[in-house]
């Protein structure tokens, strides 16, 4: 993620305090975060605790970063949030104000924030459970929505997803990352940058629509990544069966069924945004919503077909290994067509019976090679002429 900008002065830049916001958990080298290992993530730290216990459920990837976007007018200021206790600094009272949270896995700074935004526990204690199903609950004094970024790595061909969670209030905006989906978020902070009309001159609940618009139109670029792998896959099958198409069949099909928890429920989230909210979502806001909802039922649309065509490579699959297996069947069985009566022949002369005539007859024996070849080549024209073989 670029380093922000300073644009406009709304109030005295802090000072840098040595009791800095968060010390590295893991590698300061971002981990690939995919499906693979990412299907299920580990709830035992959470046994016996009580509702509201703000444990980490997740894996902690990097250092936990904040970033303050504050506008009221043209003027517009970033910073990074170093010290904890800058976060209840008194704001302008016509501002806008939306924190970003990446690598959100340590509770005091969830903890801080709640306190300063009012924020209920059981919000605090989902946020850092980035195991959450797409969903929006209204509090009141703010609106609570999950959701998932999804991406694809080119490299590994597969599917990529972090949880997102928005807390919007009347002039705030809380948006926390599993990890750092720079590549997501940017294109909102450049469109605040650029004073774009609907995004800077409105309140939070455009720049929550704009943030949900840019994830939704992330969901387009994934599931043609997917789509596209797919059908080279699908081609590879038509020419040959391999054996190590199995395990990406596999793997595709749990992408895709992790797809669609994904995007299922955030046809419901979008809907329960239109309707509820009150006075946090405006009736502007709402028309942006019901576009963003057509665009949900398209991803789900695209979602499913590609559901259906990862599980019909696997009937495919099946079916070319099992012609393969009757093409190889067949040929054994014409060649043991073949030597059934050429044995029964050997057989027979092989015996050791004293009185066999043929026995002494001087052309017996070349007889029996002509016999045996005129038996053999006439079987397999007679199997060429059927097209058997």
């Amino acid at each position: 993620m670029p380093r922000p900008r300073d644009r406009g002065i709304l109030w005295p830049k802090p000072a840098v305090n040595p009791n800095r916001l968060s010390t590295p958990l893991a590698s300061e080298t971002e981990m690939p975060n995919t499906l693979r290992r990412r299907y299920r993530k580990k709830r035992a730290r959470k046994s016996g605790l009580p509702p509201g216990a703000l444990v980490g459920v997740g894996d902690a990837l990097g250092p936990t970063q904040m970033t303050r976007t504050l506008w009221s007018g043209e003027a517009l200021r970033e910073d990074q949030v170093a010290d904890l206790t800058d976060i209840g600094t008194p704001r302008p009272r016509d501002a806008v104000t939306w924190i970003n949270v990446a690598h959100a896995h340590q509770a005091e700074v969830v903890r801080r924030l709640g306190e300063v935004y009012g924020l209920h526990p059981l919000v605090q204690e989902d946020i850092l459970n980035h195991d959450q199903r797409p969903k929006v609950e209204d509090h009141g004094n703010c609106l609570f929505v999950v959701l998932k970024i999804l991406g694809f790595n080119d490299e590994a061909h597969e599917l990529t997803a972090e949880q997102l969670s928005l807390v919007l209030g009347p002039d705030y905006l809380l948006s926390f990352q599993e990890v750092e989906g720079g590549a997501t978020l940017e294109p909102v902070r450049e469109r605040l940058r650029a004073h774009h009309a609907r995004t800077r001159q409105g309140r939070a609940d455009q720049l929550a629509y704009a943030i949900l618009d840019a994830v939704v139109d992330e969901y387009f670029v994934a599931l043609e990544k997917l789509e596209d792998h797919v059908e080279d896959l699908e081609n590879d099958l038509l020419s040959t069966s391999r054996a190590a198409a199995l395990p990406i069949i596999l793997q595709l099909k749990r992408q895709t069924l992790f797809l669609r928890h994904a995007v299922w429920p955030l046809r419901e989230v979008v809907a329960e945004l239109q309707r509820a909210g009150g006075t946090l979502v405006s009736d502007e806001t709402r028309v942006y919503l019901r576009d963003l909802y057509d665009h949900v039922v398209q991803v789900m649309d695209m979602a499913e077909d590609l559901r259906e065509t990862v599980a019909g490579l696997l009937d495919l699959y099946l079916s070319t290994l099992n012609l393969r297996l009757n093409e190889v069947m067949k040929v054994l069985t014409l060649f043991t067509a073949v030597f059934i009566p050429l044995t029964f022949c050997v057989g027979v002369y092989g015996m050791n019976f004293r009185h066999m005539p043929e026995l002494d007859w001087w052309w017996a024996y070349p007889a029996l090679w002509v016999l045996m070849v005129a038996v053999g080549g006439g079987m397999v024209a007679y199997f060429r002429h059927r097209r058997w073989l």
